[in-house]
């Protein structure tokens, strides 16, 4: 107990609370009490497995004593109680000097932690009892063996000793013994060695290595209740997204020898092959030796097979608890066991990790088993290993040089030749050489230039900046934000730490790791994008066991899930391509990018435009283009909704820099060579520059302000499906009016499209069909969602630009400035933009759907940000009861598997 703690607070919880459970008293359902360990030690001793007498002291009792700083007033009693009724059971007593009873104390959390949190074996023993435990086992290295193992792990886990001074000691002294290992220590060389332990913890930490056994027992506890705030274990459960107010159990256990000769030893196994999902003998034994040696791997182990010859009666039983353990949990098991003196001891058992392959695999596996059923096998994959699987990857087994390391912004492997700019990127691929496109940062400019790259480097930017966002999109390798790389565009060069990478060098990138390789590392491609793109089909010759598994879950979820699955898609090969991945229509059309590369200087004139004529000159000679455009559309998604959102960004986005253009004229008034349209540009450049556009000038202001935008876009997307529709196509666009506030402005766009569309369908005899709807990206527009529900027949949460107007966040500069202190602090576990904010973002979202339909109960809903692929996200939208998500092409399996779960998960929920 802390010297400065105030026990009274301890003291004020309830008197009736429970905070020891005896390992016959709990189960695996109580891991929220009692841990992932002491819930399964628990459920074990049920099943009537060998399992150790021990107990469990409760996550409840170290969060008490996290904060507050003093353990519960009742814990230290009803430990007493529990170490009474166990010293009876084994017919000894913690600690005492000739036959001493020994235990270990173990962290273990609901959620796995491995390695996170501390672990302290043999506490008991002493220089009183050493003897005691020798005579017992009949073994006087063995003791002194395990005697020095408590001091190492006590010194370095308790008392905060630095662990290097006790591994310098034993080498030292197996370099004086000329040992090998520690095994060929004799029993003189391990007295010595514990001599020299106690004086390292005497002088490093300050007092002596207690020889109470119960002080050890209790310094123990609070030492693992304490390593749950350790920086390791806060860094592990940021990263693996686990609550940190949940806290560690602690599980004290009688101890059973592993390294007491060799009919004695250690091991874990699993039940299947984590790696690859297959039925069969996996996991490694090591005779002669305690548990942490496994995990240290100080010494070689065996295949677990070889234990069947080493000790058969053992290995048989093992066979038999693991068939039984699989049974029990249906499920892959991580097992781990002791053998002391031929006698088989389970220390713990666990839902094992595994591999995004072995997890698709066993899943199917598990239900021709008879052991679960699809809803079930729904819950044992995920859209993050789905994503794993889909992505190409490097060879492992290949040597390397590291560069450097960035944001993993997109996964993948990507391989080619480093160019700085996109007009090279462009003209080396159509040449045939794959290129790495590697920029500062990527901009609307760049986009043709990133199509025609194999991957993305950038030395600035985050997860949702513009390189970021589109790669994702095309499913394009991306690194981001590599700040540790240079990047001279200038002089066409990257350097790392020295290094020089010349344009036309060859780089790696790995979008899964952020890591940067120089030269070319091999590339394993991904079957599972063979499938989805209709290359591989499962059951056919060529195709493996992975993609017959990963077929078999697509259509559990296809058939369970609610919620439809579009793309966001702008062209007709990224919507075939959509549709191929399972696409039931396009969630968004960006109409800005048709309006990019030689397009460019026609949307130029248009904002140059004095007079009315000149302006009906340049949207005319648009019309064409988007309407050609617009039937490659609808013919590639015929017969499935097309939603079209009317221009959005803001017009300085399709004008020259304000700073290249400010010198080219500057040089070209130097040298008495004006331009006119150069001057005219700068002049509208100047007019249109806003001090923050993204609340500017956009979306359905621009059609309010530009007469005749929207109704040149909305003509073109009418006339082509009246071609459509006289082709025997089955189009179905909608129209989507973007960055609406207000229910007025709604109705003036309403109104003029209404009549846009009248005219077609009279010039064309063809009756349209087309749908009039918002998105919901501010909000003043979620607010007053049942007002705008009057004029419109569907909402889209544009949850990118309603996450930044919500949380007052500019996306493009957050992440690199700030978002990773507050990672750091946990002000929010994941980024906004990853993963929707349920309390803010979801509220509005829910409120707004729920006044939508309030007004028009018919009313479609929608998402088409950067959430609608995003796997934790998609869970929330079908709660909410949104109509369909739409993501980018690549992310469309992993909406469908993630929809499918989402209606798995409720489904179990709705029935319990």
């Amino acid at each position: 107990m802390s010297e400065n703690s105030d026990p009274q607070v301890a003291t004020s919880t309830l008197q009736g609370e429970k905070f020891v459970y005896d390992f016959t008293e709990g189960n695996k359902d109580l891991k929220h009490l009692l841990g992932g360990k002491g819930a399964n030690l628990a459920e074990m001793t049920n099943l009537g497995l060998p399992v150790p007498p021990g107990f469990t002291i409760t996550t409840e009792a170290c969060n008490i004593y996290l904060a507050s700083g003093a353990e519960p007033a009742a814990l230290r009693d009803e430990v007493s109680a529990h170490l009474d009724a166990l010293e009876q059971k084994m017919a000894k007593r913690l600690g005492q000097a000739d036959d001493p009873l020994l235990v270990s104390v173990r962290s273990g959390a609901k959620f796995s932690m491995p390695g996170m949190m501390d672990t302290v074996l043999n506490v008991g023993l002493s220089d009183a009892s050493v003897a005691g435990l020798a005579a017992q086992a009949g073994d006087e290295r063995f003791a002194w063996d395990s005697y020095r193992r408590l001091i190492q792990m006590f010194g370095k886990t308790v008392l905060g000793v630095d662990g290097d001074l006790f591994e310098e000691a034993l080498e030292e002294a197996k370099r004086a013994k000329k040992a090998a290992t520690d095994v060929d220590l004799e029993t003189a060389d391990l007295k010595k060695l514990v001599e020299g332990f106690k004086k390292i913890v005497s002088r490093e930490a300050g007092r002596d290595f207690p020889q109470d056994p119960r002080e050890q027992m209790d310094l123990a506890v609070r030492a693992v209740f304490e390593s749950w705030n350790t920086d390791r274990a806060k860094l592990y459960r940021r990263q693996e997204r686990i609550p940190g107010d949940l806290g560690t159990a602690v599980t004290i256990c009688s101890m059973v020898f592993g390294n007491l000769g060799p009919d004695s030893g250690t091991g874990v196994a699993f039940t299947r092959d984590p790696a690859g999902g297959h039925q069969g003998v996996y996991g490694d034994y090591l005779q002669n030796a305690q548990g942490e040696d496994v995990v240290a791997g100080i010494r070689n182990t065996v295949a677990l097979a070889e234990l069947e010859h080493i000790d058969k009666k053992s290995y048989d039983r093992l066979m038999g608890i693991m068939e039984t353990l699989e049974t029990h949990y249906r499920d892959l098991c991580d097992i781990e066991f002791t053998i002391e003196r031929g006698q088989l001891w389970m220390l713990q058992t666990r839902v094992g990790k595994r591999t995004a392959g072995a997890a698709f695999r066993i899943a199917t596996q598990l239900v021709d088993q008879g052991l679960i059923d699809e809803a079930e096998a729904l819950q044992r994959v995920n859209g993050a290993q789905l994503a794993q699987l889909m992505f190409p990857r490097f060879d492992e087994n290949t040597k390397r040089k590291l560069l450097g390391r960035g944001i993993a912004a997109s996964p993948g492997a990507a391989v080619g030749k480093a160019v700085f700019d996109s007009y090279t990127a462009i003209k080396w691929s159509r040449s045939g050489e794959k290129v790495i496109l590697i920029r500062r940062e990527t901009n609307p400019d760049d986009l043709d230039g990133m199509i025609a790259a194999e991957g993305i480097l950038t030395s600035r930017g985050g997860k949702t900046s513009h390189a970021a966002v589109v790669a994702r999109g095309m499913g394009k390798t991306c690194v981001c934000g590599a700040e540790e790389l240079e990047v001279d565009t200038k002089s066409r060069r990257l350097t790392a730490d020295g290094t020089v990478i010349e344009e036309g060098d060859v780089v790696s990138i790995d979008g899964s790791t952020g890591k940067v390789y120089l030269g070319e590392v091999p590339v394993v491609p991904s079957p599972v994008v063979e499938y989805f793109e209709g290359r591989m089909h499962a059951g056919a010759d060529d195709a493996d066991e992975l993609v017959e598994a990963v077929h078999r879950i697509m259509a559990y979820a296809d058939r369970r899930r609610r919620l439809r699955v579009r793309a966001n898609a702008d062209n007709a090969e990224d919507a075939l391509r959509a549709r191929r991945f399972g696409a039931q229509g396009i969630g968004l059309c960006r109409t800005e990018h048709m309006f990019l590369g030689e397009r460019r200087g026609m949307v130029e004139k248009l904002i140059l435009a004095d007079t009315d004529d000149e302006r009906e000159e340049a949207l005319g000679a648009l019309l064409p283009l988007q309407k050609k455009d617009f039937i490659e559309l609808f013919e590639a998604m015929d017969g499935l909704p097309v939603t079209v959102r009317l221009l959005d960004p803001p017009l300085h986005e399709f004008l020259p820099d304000i700073t290249e253009l400010s010198v080219r004229v500057a040089l070209a008034e130097a040298r008495k060579d004006h331009n006119e349209n150069d001057l005219r540009l700068l002049q509208a450049v100047h007019k249109l520059h806003e001090q923050n556009p993204m609340l500017g000038l956009r979306g359905v202001r621009l059609g309010l302000v530009i007469p005749g935008l929207f109704a040149m876009q909305v003509r073109a997307i009418a006339e082509a499906a009246a071609e459509r529709k006289n082709a025997k196509g089955d189009p179905r666009p909608e129209i989507m009016i973007p960055l609406v506030g207000t229910v007025q402005e709604l109705e003036i766009v309403r109104d003029e499209a209404e009549q846009v569309i009248a005219e077609v369908e009279r010039a064309t005899g063809v009756e349209l069909t087309l749908a009039l709807g918002t998105m919901i990206e501010l909000p003043r527009a979620a607010l007053t969602a049942g007002q705008i529900a009057e004029a419109a027949e569907f909402f889209s949460f544009g949850t990118n630009d309603l996450t930044q107007t919500v949380w007052g966040f500019s996306r493009d500069d957050v992440e690199a400035s700030f978002f990773t202190a507050y990672l750091e602090k946990g002000i929010f576990g994941v980024s906004p933009f990853e993963t929707i904010d349920r309390d803010g973002v979801g509220a509005l979202v829910r409120s707004a759907s729920e006044a939508g339909r309030a007004t028009r109960p018919g009313l479609k809903l929608g998402v088409c940000g950067e959430h609608g692929g995003d796997p934790e996200s998609v869970h929330f939208f079908h709660e909410v009861g949104l109509d369909y998500v739409s993501c980018s092409p690549f992310r469309i399996p992993v909406a469908r598997l993630e929809a499918g779960r989402a209606a798995a998960s409720s489904a179990g929920s709705d029935s319990r």
